[in-house]
């Protein structure tokens, strides 16, 4: 698959306002590894081949285990994550196809008993970001570098 353009030469305005908001979730309230996780599952979801890769790489540098990064896309069956994490993935799931669940309230209510109001907004912040980056690279076809 061949790239279809650069969007980061094609608009350098719209490209600095996404390293903005990404700068801006790193700021935030979740914590770095969690963070990765959410990126990874959601670019799972969106078929996104380069970011599953770029944060997959990052979620190691950060010490994740190789098992539990497989484990991602069958978090629901596996005992590898923690009721937060647990939470995390939901709510990812649920925002990022959000017009398929229209984040139900089960999925809120799991995510408020491990965030806090501030949390769960900066945890939507970042999946809302990572949903973006997506939605680039799949578009214009980025893919991992080989």
């Amino acid at each position: 698959m061949n790239p279809r353009l650069d969007y980061y030469s094609a608009s350098p305005k719209a490209m600095k306002a996404m390293i903005a908001m990404e700068a801006l979730t790193r700021d935030l309230s979740i914590e770095p590894a969690l963070l990765n996780l959410i990126k990874i599952r959601a670019s799972q979801l969106n078929g996104c081949a380069f970011c599953t890769d770029m944060h997959s790489v990052d979620a190691r540098r950060f010490g994740e285990s190789d098992r539990r990064l497989y484990a991602i896309v069958v978090w629901r069956d596996s005992s590898f994550f923690n009721p937060r994490e647990r939470a995390a993935l939901a709510w990812t799931e649920a925002v990022t196809l959000l017009s398929e669940s229209h984040v139900p309230d089960d999925v809120y209510a799991l995510a408020r008993e491990q965030f806090s109001e501030g949390e769960l907004v900066d945890l939507t912040m970042a999946v809302s970001t990572i949903n973006s980056w997506n939605r680039l690279a799949v578009s214009f076809r980025q893919t991992p570098s080989g």
